[in-house]
């Protein structure tokens, strides 16, 4: 959805790449919102994100996969990043973990600075969510 030739999309991507921080949204079963700051991973067309399996955004999760996601910083205003998108829950065999090696890449510093390791992280945050954004509304060129 993101055309990385385009001075704007570049500029979404990178950031979504960059940044540490992203704002998951979602509804909770009685459609009263709640918000949450976590570690992600973009990976060009899909977003990742590990939870602890029982955290109130996967049960959200589990009754209704629509989110927005924002990033944390918007230079007071001016950079405002959001992304709509529709969320999954893949199950513990799917193969993604929070030991995949761009997460590692990308907290790796900060996972060791907190005195534990990808495979510590990755069994505590064992919920992965996966989603795939729907629409990307960002900083007007």
């Amino acid at each position: 959805m993101l055309d990385v030739t385009k001075t704007r999309d570049a500029h979404v991507d990178e950031r979504l790449r960059t940044d540490t921080m992203i704002w998951i949204n979602t509804v909770r079963p009685d459609g009263r919102p709640h918000s949450a700051a976590v570690w992600f991973l973009w990976d060009g067309s899909k977003f990742f994100i590990f939870s602890m399996p029982n955290t109130q955004k996967v049960r959200n999760l589990r009754q209704n996969t629509n989110v927005v996601l924002a990033l944390d910083d918007t230079k007071n205003g001016s950079d405002v990043i959001q992304v709509e998108g529709k969320a999954e829950l893949p199950g513990n065999n799917s193969g993604v973990s929070a030991t995949l090696p761009a997460l590692v890449a990308k907290y790796g510093a900060m996972i060791k600075g907190m005195g534990s390791t990808p495979e510590a992280m990755a069994a505590e945050y064992s919920q992965a969510i996966r989603i795939t954004p729907t629409k990307f509304l960002g900083p007007v060129e």
